[in-house]
């Protein structure tokens, strides 16, 4: 929840789209959350995560920061990303490119990716979102770092609701040796609720129970950094 948080604040950022430099703006934030919610996977086996994103946008194009504790195989968590995104009659489009990099993972956890994967980064996800009339499609194709790898989301937002089912498609043996899924085609459904601007509520239950079939609850509370 807290990854799609960020590109929520990120997309939000890019759809004011007006062509004057202007227009520019700069905005943070910081979160915190009962659990590391990832496309249907608690990350943090139930422990809790601290956030934090800084987005500047312009004339439709984005860039910024996101970080986050709370992974318990991969430790701290930056992102990086960059795209645009606009709305034309209220159709909405945006592309994007992610990089994630896990500075304190340990060595054994990154040596268990053969090189692919180091403290730097080397997972890169190419992101492709449509939107209308409070429907949303999304997909992300890992293009490096395992490349090949995809993601996708059908979600619908209705006032302080929303729905979302997500899709993984991974290659690989179907589990490491944690038991985390690193070959799945895992669904997950999510369902949100924004009691307002700062505090929202998730509910995610993986649909097959390839993994881990427990109901998770997402309570998610986040803050603006004025500048």
């Amino acid at each position: 929840m807290l990854r799609l948080s960020a590109m929520s604040l990120a997309i939000a950022g890019a759809m004011s789209f007006a062509p004057s430099a202007a227009n520019a703006e700069v905005a943070a934030s910081v979160a915190v959350s009962n659990m590391y919610l990832w496309r249907g996977y608690d990350l943090g086996n139930g422990s809790a995560a601290v956030s934090g994103d800084l987005t500047y946008s312009n004339s439709g194009f984005y860039t910024g920061l996101w970080a986050s504790s709370g992974d318990s195989s991969w430790g701290t968590e930056y992102d990086l990303f960059a795209g645009y995104g606009a709305e034309f009659s209220g159709f909405s489009v945006d592309l994007s490119l992610w990089n994630y990099m896990y500075p304190s993972a340990p060595d054994e956890v990154l040596a268990d990716t053969g090189g692919i994967i180091d403290d730097f980064g080397g997972l890169t996800d190419a992101v492709l979102s449509l939107g209308f009339a409070g429907f949303s499609v999304t997909a992300y194709d890992n293009i490096a770092g395992g490349s090949g790898n995809a993601y996708y989301t059908v979600g619908y937002s209705y006032d302080a609701f929303s729905i979302l089912v997500g899709k993984h498609d991974i290659r690989g043996p179907e589990t490491d040796d944690d038991g985390f899924a690193t070959g799945s085609n895992m669904t997950h459904v999510n369902v949100s609720y924004a009691y307002n601007d700062n505090l929202s509520f998730t509910l995610s239950q993986q649909i097959d129970g390839e993994v881990d079939d427990d109901l998770k609850f997402v309570l998610n509370y986040s803050l603006p950094i004025d500048g």
